[in-house]
């Protein structure tokens, strides 16, 4: 918690030509913003059964554009990326991908 999350999204979002206000979908678990492409900003904390998880709908909403779940550990998906933001202080973050295909790196 604390560690930018959402903030991280706020830039994609801003990236991926969305506009309006990001919000954290902590109590709401999916947030759905029109764009260009589509983003869904999706929240695992609070889900506890794979029943929960299977009503969120995460399949039609990969079909319409792009998603982004945090606490994607309560996901298993073999085509998912993640990427880990580590804490290195108040104001500073370290952005690590990992599942991502080879041609991400540089």
């Amino acid at each position: 918690m604390g560690s930018g999350k959402t903030t991280f999204v706020r830039g994609l979002a801003r990236g991926l030509g969305v506009e309006g206000h990001v919000m954290s979908p902590t109590f709401q678990l999916v947030r759905v913003y029109p764009g260009p492409i589509q983003l869904a900003h999706v929240d695992l904390y609070r889900v506890t059964s794979p029943r929960e998880l299977a009503d969120l709908g995460l399949d039609e909403l990969l079909d319409q554009g792009a998603v982004v779940v945090e606490w994607g550990d309560r996901l298993v998906d073999a085509g998912a990326v993640r990427l880990h933001l580590d804490v290195l202080d108040q104001r500073g973050r370290r952005l690590r991908l990992e599942e991502a295909p080879n041609s991400w790196s540089w």
